[in-house]
């Protein structure tokens, strides 16, 4: 094997899912042809082989640009019409309120530097005034939004309102059919990656109740990962911090979960009806880590999800993968989310019409989760169930011996035991 072959052994994975989050299908596969051929033919000019990846991906973005142009000029249309990412449509949010409530000056000097990113220098070209006069406006229209921005801070409300103990709630089976709903959360975290969006949630151990670790979490901004765009949110550990001795069964999902950084930093993305992250930044030990699609398997492990990490589509439906019937439940195949039913969920004395989704070994093997939708598609509770069986050779024991009192469930007829919830506030 030569160094070229080498390197694009090693680099292959990263460039496809670069091509496959623009383009899918067929011309996916002709642009990656193009991009190997032009990278062959080119390779004896690159002088520094360290810098093979960052090379080949830009030569695939530039044969997706083509491939971009040819499209354009088939549809007859205007190639600078053409965004280089699709762009989505952002409802009203807190944010937008409160530029609504400004004078058109300072919200437009706030757009222009917050949300299109612009330098000082550039306002004041776009404005025809002084760069100094960009500064003093900017800050006198910081304060004017501060002041304007209603909502209360995050931090103090989230826990007056997280309880230490999670609410008594029931589940309610209907016979009627799953309503539609836009479910844009990220998975696994449950914001929606849009500007304004806050969320604080906790892992809950059963059967005590009692709250492990806590997030408190908002979308901080526009982002970009390798040209594509996203937006930027954090989650941050809040009391109380996890004390979990030796023995503990929630040591491991308190630490898969993240909590022992304090604080995590991700990209996510809301796009062509998915959603999906882009990369993932913790600090730990000092250190500032950050991996993102383009890394493999270190990324794919723990955010990937759907097929070359496209994400999990916005509008579940029944599909028939999975059919419920009482606490049993039989699968057509694992490795499947499916709508399992409706139901009324009594939480915390609130009744809530809801559809109620199933992950079959999607994320894990051997585990199942019930995750409860309201209509405007965002989760209230989420139930984790583990195969009877699952990490045997670690827990030494099977879940109904660990865990005799929690709920059970079985799928085709194998038992699965209720480990922990998650319930969350917005």
């Amino acid at each position: 094997m030569d160094e070229f072959e080498r390197l694009l052994s090693e680099n292959r994975l990263g460039v496809e899912r670069f091509v496959k989050f623009h383009v899918s299908g067929p011309d996916a596969e002709d642009i990656l042809q193009e991009t190997y051929l032009a990278a062959y033919q080119a390779f004896p000019r690159l002088k520094d082989p360290a810098a093979f990846r960052p090379w080949l991906i830009n030569i695939a973005r530039n044969k997706w640009r083509d491939w971009y142009r040819a499209q354009s000029r088939r549809l007859d249309m205007p190639v600078e019409e053409l965004p280089e990412v699709p762009a989505e449509t952002e409802p009203d949010t807190a944010v937008e309120e409160t530029l609504a409530r400004l004078s058109d000056r300072d919200a437009r000097m706030l757009r222009l530097f917050y949300l299109e990113e612009l330098p000082q220098r550039e306002i004041a070209r776009q404005l025809s005034i002084p760069e100094g006069t960009v500064k003093s406006r900017l800050s006198a229209a910081r304060s004017r939004f501060r002041a304007a921005y209603t909502y209360p801070p995050k931090g103090e409300k989230t826990m007056k309102k997280l309880p230490l103990f999670l609410p008594p709630y029931s589940v309610r089976w209907t016979k009627e059919p799953p309503f539609p709903v836009v479910w844009e959360e990220m998975m696994g975290w449950g914001i929606v990656p849009r500007l304004g969006e806050t969320l604080i949630w906790g892992m809950y151990d059963l059967p005590s109740r009692k709250l492990d670790v806590a997030y408190d979490m908002a979308v901080t901004g526009k982002a970009k990962v390798h040209g594509l765009e996203g937006v930027s949110f954090t989650a941050r550990v809040i009391e109380p911090q996890p004390e979990l001795k030796e023995g503990d069964l929630m040591i491991e999902p308190v630490a898969c979960s993240g909590a022992p950084q304090a604080e995590w930093t991700f990209v996510g993305q809301l796009q062509d009806g998915y959603t999906r992250f882009l990369s993932a930044e913790r600090m730990e030990d000092g250190v500032r880590t950050l991996t993102t699609f383009l890394d493999g398997e270190e990324f794919m492990a723990n955010w990937g999800f759907g097929e070359d990490n496209r994400g999990n589509s916005i509008h579940p439906t029944a599909q028939g993968f999975i059919v419920r019937d009482g606490a049993d439940y039989t699968a057509q195949q694992e490795g499947v989310l499916d709508v399992v039913g409706r139901c009324e969920l009594k939480l915390d004395g609130r009744i809530t019409d809801c559809i109620a989704v199933m992950d079959l070994s999607a994320y894990e093997e051997g585990v199942a989760s019930l995750q409860f939708l309201d209509k405007a598609g965002r989760t209230l509770l989420w139930q984790r169930y583990n195969r009877d069986d699952w990490a045997l050779d670690r827990y030494k024991k099977r879940w109904s011996e660990l865990l005799p009192g929690n709920d059970r469930i079985t799928v085709n007829g194998v038992t699965y035991v209720h480990w922990y919830d998650c319930y969350y506030l917005r």
